[in-house]
């Protein structure tokens, strides 16, 4: 009985770390976003999610093969003047940062980055079941130590210094969820918190607007997501930021969860 058990939760980590080609696969299941008016708890399928954000070495080649997402071709019905704009040219990132996260990238860039790879962007929903994993456990929102640490990432980004991969793989396998940058998701648009977030200067960089979104929060103690969905509330698809990366998702199939 013992070794039954034991050869079953072997499987279950071996499932729970499962990884595609730099992709974690995140097993599906419920849980209850802090926003919106009912506390309802939504379902997430079983998908894969990139292990790190994609890096700047990534997005070097891509803008490579794709010349339109090069930073002097680029459509400004796709990207705000900010776009790229640590790079020295269209083929050189800032000095020293080829390990380092994305950033002053449009969610037009993301989406067409993500479908150039066969993949695409997560969705809100996908990112946050993802993120509220620690080292350990699938959820650790309750622990006040997870989301302070959370909370201190997002205090002073440092997205030009720091490589990926460098952070503890959280029970998934995925690193870098939170303390490098902030990540683009698919229906980052899809929930509006209240209109006095929705009005602010294109070229902010770190500042959220977090006193509407605690009003529509159904728990009040996770500020770390407040200052998400403030985040989020507040761009548009063409905004470019410096704190503000990605990273790309894609659906499982039922043979990847049977191999």
């Amino acid at each position: 009985m013992k070794l039954a058990a034991a050869v079953f939760l072997a499987a279950m980590c071996s499932l729970a770390h499962a990884q595609d080609g730099g992709m974690a696969l995140v097993k599906g299941g419920s849980y209850v976003p802090l926003y919106g008016d009912k506390a309802k708890a939504v379902q997430v399928r079983d998908f894969f999610l990139d292990v790190t954000p994609v890096t700047h070495e990534q997005y070097l080649a891509f803008v490579k093969t794709h010349p339109k997402w090069q930073r002097s071709r680029v459509s400004r019905l796709f990207a705000d003047e900010h776009y790229l704009q640590d790079w020295t040219d269209d083929h050189t990132p800032e000095n020293g940062s080829f390990n380092t996260p994305v950033n002053y990238v449009s969610w037009f860039a993301a989406k067409a980055y993500c479908e150039s790879q066969g993949k695409r962007l997560p969705t809100v929903d996908e990112w946050e079941y993802a993120a509220m994993a620690d080292e350990h456990r699938r959820d650790a929102r309750k622990d006040s130590a997870f989301n302070q640490q959370v909370i201190k990432g997002y205090e002073t980004p440092r997205s030009h210094l720091k490589p990926v991969g460098n952070s503890p793989a959280n029970y998934w396998g995925i690193k870098d969820l939170h303390g490098l940058v902030w990540e683009w998701n698919l229906d980052f648009n899809s929930v509006i918190l209240t209109s006095d977030s929705r009005n602010q200067d294109e070229t902010a960089n770190t500042t959220f607007w977090c006193g509407g979104a605690a009003i529509n929060a159904n728990d009040l103690m996770n500020y770390a997501a407040f200052m998400r969905y403030a985040l989020r509330s507040s761009l548009k698809a063409r905004y470019a930021l410096k704190s503000l990366g990605f990273r790309c998702a894609k659906d499982a199939s039922k043979s990847d969860l049977n191999p």
